[in-house]
């Protein structure tokens, strides 16, 4: 192609896709999701330009593009896209100037949208060539030889389809680009799309009272993990009787320990059976906390989450210890919106064979002064949900927390007695998890049972902060 014309160019094939980066969501805390970004390079599919001075001659055959403005000289380019499923952030068009010493200019034109349908590369001339848009899309500037130049025509590029784009001079001084006929140096579309960004709500999968070598209930909750996606808080007495490291190895491990990469456990009174519960710490390793102490707290997106140890007599609870120290501190440091704390040992409930754990009161009141929002425990295997209560267990729904007993990991059931007053769900007959979907300023739960039983409680929260 040598003089003036309209250059037209079709991009077919996809020369490049790239994907963008994107980063893999941790095993358990369910995090924004990145906005996906992908760009996919497309070659020319046509092109030619078309001359004043040669009025019916067509130029599909040359393997340059020449831009003029006296006599004038119009480059067309066409480009094909297909599969775009987002939304387009940029699109560049990239053209090389030819290796000779006439392709430098002071100005190497401007590229405008195709208006007119219907060229073709092997049949537009000068005086058949389709409109041209009178806004440019961009400009050219100086060239020089054997260089690539890229050109902003975002504004061109919307969606899937046929993109046809115009290179129009603006200088008496020729530009000489390569045409698709040289593969390598051929004009060529750069499309970035990016989908927009959504945010993943994380999600906690508590249970507690779990693995037990004398029942398959463990099995049961375990294939229910198998299908839900998020963090499990495994609420202690992980392992029956003992705790043992066997125990672990042969009760815990073939059911709940196939997730236990996503598992952040608090420990139970079971464990301690062992002296330590030496066999726990070392069988969750970090995630259990510094052994001789069994605390910590992790965020899950805009939620703080603490686990405690309650079990009182070895790792004190009172006002003033260590512990309840610690938690004062980290609530203090925390600047979530949201916060949850779970520990194995519950303060209310309506069950026979253990009565509330009062020793555990002062982490409780730690919590409600920093107005925490959930309070998870186990150790009575059945499912209990309370109203938002006080420390002393008043009804409270200015600034109360609500506790859930959920020690219905597969151990056994236990049933209730005299009912707490501010009680508000209850079974003692399925097996089950409490799906928690941790929402940015509230909460939803669902209790989803084992399979072939229909108990089932849900509802939805705000945060009290």
């Amino acid at each position: 192609m040598t003089s003036t014309g309209m250059l037209a160019v079709a991009l077919v094939g996809v020369i490049a896709a790239v994907p963008g980066s994107t980063a893999a969501a941790p095993a358990g805390p369910a995090a924004p999701a990145p906005s996906a970004t992908t760009t996919v390079t497309v070659a020319a599919s046509a092109d030619t330009f078309v001359a004043a001075d040669a009025p019916t001659r067509n130029h599909g055959t040359a393997d340059h593009l020449t831009v003029d403005r006296t006599p004038a000289k119009i480059a067309y380019l066409s480009f094909v896209l297909s599969g775009l499923t987002a939304p387009v952030t940029r699109a560049t068009l990239r053209l090389h100037t030819r290796d000779t010493a006439n392709a430098a200019s002071p100005a190497g034109g401007k590229v405008a949208a195709v208006t007119g349908t219907g060229w073709s590369e092997s049949a537009t001339t000068y005086r058949n060539r389709p409109a041209v848009a009178a806004t440019a899309l961009a400009t050219v500037g100086p060239v020089s030889r054997n260089r690539w130049y890229d050109l902003d025509v975002t504004a061109a590029v919307v969606r899937d389809g046929t993109v046809s784009l115009a290179v129009l001079p603006t200088h008496d001084d020729s530009t000489y680009f390569d045409s698709r006929d040289l593969p390598g140096l051929a004009p060529r579309l750069v499309v970035t799309t990016t989908a927009p960004s959504t945010t993943v709500d994380p999600v906690l999968l508590a249970a507690g009272d779990i693995a037990d070598c004398a029942s398959a209930g463990d099995e049961a909750t375990a294939a229910l993990l198998d299908t839900l996606d998020g963090t499990i808080a495994a609420i202690g007495d992980t392992a029956y009787l003992e705790g043992t490291a066997e125990q672990f190895a042969r009760c815990y491990a073939p059911s709940w320990g196939r997730h236990r990469s996503r598992t952040r456990p608090a420990v139970g009174n079971h464990e301690y059976r062992t002296p330590g519960a030496a066999p726990y710490f070392a069988y969750f390793g970090a995630a259990a906390g510094e052994p001789g102490k069994g605390y910590y707290s992790y965020d899950l997106g805009q939620w703080h989450v603490v686990v405690l140890n309650s079990n009182c007599t070895i790792v004190s609870c009172a006002a003033g210890s260590a512990q309840e120290r610690w938690l004062r501190a980290d609530l203090a440091a925390d600047t979530s919106s949201c916060t949850l704390a779970y520990w194995h040992h519950p303060l209310f409930t309506s069950a026979t064979n253990h009565s509330g754990a009062t020793a555990t009161r002062p982490l409780y009141q730690a919590l409600y002064d920093d107005r925490a929002d959930l309070v998870l425990t186990g150790h009575n295997h059945n499912y209990e949900r309370f109203a938002p209560l006080d420390p002393q267990g008043r009804l409270d729904t200015g600034r109360g927390m609500r506790q859930f007993v959920v020690g219905m990991g597969g151990a056994s059931h236990y049933p209730f007695g005299a009912v707490h007053p501010h009680s508000e769900a209850r079974n003692a007959t399925a097996y089950g998890i409490l799906r928690l979907t941790l929402r940015s300023g509230g909460y939803d739960w669902l209790f989803v049972p084992e399979a072939g039983q229909s108990y089932t409680d849900a509802g939805s929260a705000a945060c009290r902060s």
